[in-house]
């Protein structure tokens, strides 16, 4: 048995420090933040996604980087460890739509609470890793900005990325992995909110999208596609269609982003028809800036009815086939021009971090510098929302932990 340094009480850190002396390890948490595992409590809205009810293929195919590489990571440690693992610490679970994992109670304190108890018995300190401690091309150790040095017979970093810096997460493992040799790949944001070009998205303000279509464009190709939630913001666009779509955004200045709603994804063009003509009957006098109520929320009508075109004043009984149809368009692919990402502070997940090619799959050891290990973000890995993120700091902890050996 020996002695495991952990750099970063975070989901990662936490979680490998729980996995490290159930192994028999002693173990030494050392966390720059008053209190471990603060941004888990901003995770799924303050509910904690946990993770996702999914088999492997469908977890690979969530990871948006690198995702070969924890094959044998998510094999070890799945879904349903992570979930059985919960569970034993007494935080019941259940499983929403699309597979989304939450406790019961859709209070992510509790999860962090249990990733505590789990790592009950290592040693925490609050200090700010500065430097790792390198003899003879080995990681032997950290010193702190306090001045205080930590050794032991291996140095887990589990520092997170630089999302949600509030939180703790501010990339200070990028620099630690540099120092062992390793190459970092910049961090980016991945899940994040958008910006949108015009001021329609801020006249809708905090108007919510259910069950919406949402379809990303690259230079008119579409990108992405999915079903879900959507949030109209004072900047652009958030919530969890947006956040997915914005992993697949390239290079702003060399391509242009627009993201187009199906306001109506249950009916066909032909039966939306229908449901407007028998609505525009019922309403048959009423304006056209009036006619919407049955169809759209009222944030959203004004904004609509402007980009029908059509005169605000003309009478519903007097709307052509012509311009009837333009708005069934409309609302089958309602677009919005996007100008930029939102910024890396308000980013569920950063893209980018140590190279994986350097670290081993398996045991998630650096190949650069015996003793170094690394587990969850600060890896150059990420997927998509819904639980994966959190999956993928759960299985490369425990992986990290089997292989101290």
């Amino acid at each position: 048995m020996g002695h495991l340094i952990v750099v970063g009480a975070g989901a990662a850190g936490l979680m490998a420090a729980g996995a490290a002396l159930e192994q028999g390890h002693t173990v030494t948490l050392l966390e720059h933040e008053d209190k471990p595992g603060k941004k888990i409590l901003v995770t799924g809205k303050g509910r904690c996604n946990v993770t996702n009810d999914c088999d492997l293929e469908t977890f690979l195919q969530n990871v948006r980087t690198n995702p070969r590489f924890l094959y044998s990571a998510f094999s070890a440690f799945d879904t349903a460890a992570a979930m059985a693992l919960f569970e034993g610490l007494g935080v019941p679970l259940k499983v929403e739509r699309g597979r989304r994992v939450f406790p019961v109670s859709d209070r992510a304190e509790d999860i962090r609470r249990a990733l505590v108890r789990y790592a009950d018995g290592a040693e925490l300190h609050t200090e700010e890793v500065t430097k790792l401690i390198l003899e003879e091309g080995r990681c032997v150790g950290v010193s702190c900005r306090s001045g205080r040095q930590y050794r032991g017979d291996w140095v887990l970093v589990a520092t997170g990325g630089v999302s949600y810096p509030g939180t703790g997460s501010r990339g200070a493992g990028y620099e630690l992995a540099r120092q062992a040799g390793h190459t970092v790949r910049p961090p980016v944001p991945s899940l994040v909110s958008l910006v949108a070009q015009g001021g329609e998205c801020r006249r809708m303000m905090g108007l919510a999208l259910k069950n919406v279509g949402l379809t990303l464009y690259q230079d008119g190709k579409s990108m992405f596609q999915e079903q879900g939630e959507a949030l109209f913001t004072h900047f652009g666009l958030s919530g969890p269609l947006v956040l997915s779509a914005s992993a697949h955004l390239g290079d702003l200045a060399k391509h242009k982003y627009e993201v187009g709603f199906d306001l109506k994804p249950a009916l066909s063009h032909e039966q939306l028809y229908a449901r407007l003509n028998r609505d525009l009957t019922a309403l048959a006098n009423r304006d056209a800036a009036n006619c919407l109520v049955k169809l759209l929320p009222a944030s959203m009508q004004p904004v609509m009815v402007e980009r029908w075109g059509v005169d605000p004043a003309k009478k519903a009984n007097q709307l052509t086939k012509e311009e009837r149809l333009a708005l069934v368009d409309l609302m089958k692919d309602f677009r919005i021009k996007i100008r930029d990402r939102g910024d890396l502070e308000h980013a569920v997940i950063t893209s980018g971090g140590v190279a994986v090619k350097e670290v081993d799959p398996r045991t998630m050891a650096s190949k650069k510098c015996p003793g170094l290990y690394f587990a969850g973000e600060v890896l150059d890995v990420d997927a998509y929302t819904g639980g994966y993120n959190l999956q993928i700091a759960w299985c490369t902890a425990q992986a990290a932990a089997r292989g101290l050996a």
